[in-house]
């Protein structure tokens, strides 16, 4: 990180930090640990915080005894004779590993960040409050089971006995650190309203198709209707088969073998230049937002926040039973997004249900993907279009809506600001349609003066505030899903868990011993009154543009039981085919992964959970084959431009981490897509790269004479589709020889593609010596941004950095379930130096998997450490 001048206002330089780094970073405070780190770099310090994970503890409010073992990455398997000191105990365990995560996460989600951190992360908090996370999940409490608001209760208690007695150095180096600063920071008890906002985070970074509606908005000020189009190409049916493609709704109710369909109407028409400034605003300030999933990039969605996930039922594995393979794509950060565990009761009831391992996230109870000891089910992000920007009329305190001012909502926000004598106040206004956005900074309050906006606007005054409507500011019940699936046995009670998970939609991929195998799309997703018309941002005044109040009926949703093929396999591709009657969205991943999956899955008429393993492990990028056939016929005049180009000849369009060819490839990607669009394009809107630039491209390559060919910048010449392949390949040649060597041979992918795992706070110091504490880089790995392997990049950043990865990976076996196999991107635990801090990250790296014991007998054998937590009256 390159070093930024102090001032008398700023001593450390931080306001002038990327956004990236501030908002996690600890403002001034964190900076002045290069003094600290020498005084807490020692052996003893460091292991102050690990957790005691052999003997006994005794803990108050148990009711009987718990059981604790740990396998050798010291994953956690929790035994117990009832629910309550079944979360209970998880609740304990959780803190021990990963309670300042778990404490950054509360900060985060209830906007007071700055508590902690002073004016930089101001931002941040503000736009939080604007949308009320933690309101909304106070709100959601009462709406649960009195089952779930047990569990969570109980997961409570939990955490608040671990924290009860630990002070802030005995539960995790960074509040050592943060003591040696000054800071006098005194833990919190944990809530269970601290666990569902969590909820609110999955769902902001699983939001769907808001940056590309912000996206098109800054477009249609300078582009036409027709350009647009051509970088939102549609979905390739033809060639990339939906998740489910068959079955109709018929009276309501989507049916797998019934055929027909539906309509929907037209999208909205683009706006104007003045609208294309108030979202390009807009945009700034969403790009302040963390990314709450792991990774340290903005809020705005970019390529690789997916998944894969997969089922083939018995008749074509080798076992006779389902296998089913899941592996989510996330930001990378350590600890990782993921905490791996297992909660059995010792005795299943109707009281005390679970049997259940997998992977869950720490501060929220319960295990949110895995397999209990009758199913198993994996999540792919389905990316329904759940969030709408209207552009709004705002006078005073009123809103024009239907010809009429209306009074907006209005309420106040204090944030305790560390090193302000007085706290930050500010009032959050809402319309109809959600909390203005464009009240969270001073710049914002008077937007899109001159925005055209259909006909007969009203007048513009002051221009148009930007308000949000989003499923996820209305309280739902999420929660109850997932202890829902963690006791289902069935396909019929795993489908009524379902129905309870509205925010973030996801797709749902099922398996079970009984031999079935399953597809349900769930979630809350609007019905607007005009059709579709999530495109554009809508205007606030018109009733016409309003969402109807309704959702997609859950019944009418697309699902799936023992499809004809045997597989279902999902990978945030189109959900239906477009005779589906109802909007779901259209900002779909553009099925290069999916379709690879489902060629994998035919390849073999039996399939085994190594094979599974593999399939997750394929490196083939799918739009390769068309853009190496154009790269090959350009003529290049020289030996030394030619000497990458050759790589290209008889590649296997595998991106492998030892792949010169991948190297080369990706290098002249990058440079093609600069300089095809960089020039006619606002950098908020250069591409990334990923699926939808495939298909972009793929359009365009077969029209040589394309005005996006054109270098604008070159007065008197106009460039055709060759000329810019021929500077991309010569530009190309020339950076790998500054990354790598001079030699093409010498070239490898896993060089310049490398995963960089860090501490998502202390971890983004301007110190060295901080930096090295807690963060772990330089991983070479192979993959790319929509390959089955997904290690994404960003086409419009300064290198080819990991920035989203699969998070896990897991292959669970139907057939004997102690066979299935699981990995974390990182370890289970988040104390840095801990041996199992990124024990796991080099088998990740390799490909490889760690065994996932689940049966008592099974797990025992694994076993290196038993604790025993003992009620206090026993003690």
């Amino acid at each position: 990180m390159t070093a930024v001048p102090a001032t008398a206002a700023d001593p450390v330089g931080f306001r002038a930090w990327p956004r990236w780094v501030r908002w996690s970073a600890y403002g001034g405070v964190v900076v002045v640990l290069l003094l600290v780190a020498a005084l807490v770099a020692g052996v003893l310090v460091v292991r102050y915080s690990y957790p005691e994970t052999d003997g006994e503890i005794v803990v108050r409010g148990l009711e009987s005894e718990v059981t604790v073992l740990r396998d050798a990455s010291g994953i956690p398997q929790i035994y117990a004779g009832n629910s309550h000191d079944l979360f209970y105990a998880q609740g304990f365990v959780q803190a021990q590993d990963r309670f300042f995560e778990m404490d950054v996460r509360r900060h985060t989600t209830a906007g007071r960040l700055s508590e902690l951190f002073g004016e930089s992360t101001l931002d941040v908090d503000k736009t939080i409050r604007t949308m009320g996370w933690r309101r909304v999940a106070e709100q959601e409490v009462s709406r649960l089971t009195p089952e779930t608001q047990s569990y969570l209760d109980a997961f409570s208690e939990g955490v608040n006995a671990y924290i009860r007695d630990h002070t802030p150095s005995e539960m995790s180096l960074e509040y050592t650190l943060l003591a040696r600063t000054g800071l006098d920071y005194q833990v919190e008890d944990w809530t269970a309203v601290d666990s569902l906002a969590w909820l609110k985070a999955m769902a902001w970074d699983l939001r769907g198709n808001m940056a590309e509606e912000v996206e098109r908005g800054l477009l249609s000020g300078a582009r036409t209707r027709a350009d647009i189009a051509t970088l939102f190409p549609p979905y390739p049916y033809r060639r990339h088969r939906p998740i489910v493609d068959q079955g109709a709704v018929v009276d309501g109710v989507f049916e797998q073998d019934a055929t027909g369909g539906g309509t929907r109407k037209p999208s909205r028409p683009p706006l104007g230049a003045a609208a294309q400034r108030a979202l390009e605003r807009v945009d700034a300030t969403l790009d302040a937002m963390p990314r709450m999933l792991g990774g340290a990039d903005g809020g705005s969605e970019v390529d690789g926040i997916g998944s894969n996930a997969w089922v083939v039922d018995g008749d074509h594995t080798t076992t006779g039973k389902p296998i089913l393979a899941n592996d989510p794509h996330m930001g990378v950060s350590v600890p990782g997004v993921w905490y791996q565990m297992g909660l059995h009761c010792t005795r299943l009831t109707k009281e005390c249900p679970f049997d259940v391992s997998g992977f869950t996230f720490a501060g929220f109870p319960g295990v949110v993907i895995g397999h209990n000891q009758q199913i198993a089910w994996g999540f792919t992000n389905l990316g329904p279009d759940v969030v709408d920007l209207y552009l709004e009329k705002v006078t005073g305190k009123t809103a024009l809506y239907d010809g009429r001012r209306r009074p907006m909502g209005m309420r106040d926000e204090v944030i305790e600001v560390l090193g302000r004598d007085e706290p930050f106040r500010f009032t959050v206004r809402s319309t109809r349609h959600g909390p203005l956005l464009s009240d969270v900074d001073r710049q914002l309050s008077t937007v899109g003066a001159n925005a055209p906006a259909g006909a007969r606007p009203p007048a513009r005054g002051n221009g148009y505030a930007v308000a949000m409507s989003w499923t996820a500011l209305t309280p739902g019940t999420s929660a109850d899903a997932v202890f829902g699936f963690d006791r289902a046995t069935s396909w019929q009670r795993f489908r009524e868990a379902a129905r309870d998970l509205q925010v973030p939609s996801q797709n749902l991929v099922y398996a079970d011993r009984a031999g079935n195998i399953g597809y349900q799309a769930p979630g809350r997703i609007p019905i607007r009154k005009s059709g579709n018309t999530g495109d554009y941002p809508a205007r606030g005044w018109l009733p016409a543009d309003d969402w109807t109040g309704q959702y997609v009926p859950f019944a009418a949703l697309p699902s799936v039981l023992n499809p004809a093929d045997g597989f279902v396999a999902t990978a945030n591709q189109a959900v239906t085919d477009p005779d589906y009657p109802y909007y779901l969205g259209d900002s779909w991943a553009y099925g290069y992964r999916s379709q690879r999956v489902v060629d994998l899955l035919q390849t073999k008429p039996k399939l085994s959970v190594a094979d599974m393993s593999r399939v997750q492990l394929d490196t083939r990028n799918g739009f390769a084959p068309t853009f190496v056939q154009y790269l090959l016929r350009i003529f290049l005049p020289s030996q030394y431009l030619a000497g990458g180009q050759r790589l290209l000849q008889g590649w296997d369009f595998r991106q492998d981490m030892q792949s010169a060819a991948a190297a080369y490839y990706n290098a002249v990607w990058r440079k093609t897509l600069d300089l095809t669009f960089h020039d006619e394009l606002k950098e908020a809107t250069w591409p990334d790269g990923g699926g939808r630039w495939f298909e972009v491209m793929r359009r365009l390559l077969a029209q040589p004479d394309s005005p996006w060919w054109d270098d604008v910048r070159t007065d008197g010449v106009i460039e055709g589709r060759d000329d810019i392949l021929s500077e991309a390949m010569g530009q190309a040649r020339d950076e790998l020889v500054r990354l790598q060597a001079r030699r093409a041979v010498d070239w490898t992918w896993g060089h310049q593609h490398r995963l960089d795992l860090q501490n998502q706070t202390v971890g983004q110091s301007r110190s060295r010596l901080v930096r090295a504490l807690f963060n772990r880089n330089g991983y070479q790995v192979g993959g790319g941004g929509e390959i089955v392997d997904a290690t994404s990049w960003n086409a419009a950043g300064d290198d080819y950095r990991v920035t989203a990865a699969p998070s896990m990976r897991m292959v669970v076996s139907l057939d004997d379930l102690d066979a299935s196999r699981w990995v974390n991107l990182t370890g289970a635990s988040g104390h840095a130096f801990d041996e199992h801090y990124v024990d796991q990250t080099d088998l990740w790296v390799q490909g490889r998997t760690l065994a996932w014991p689940f049966g008592r007998r099974q797990v025992e054998a694994a076993t290196e450490d038993t604790l025993t937590l003992v009620p206090e009256s026993a003690g």
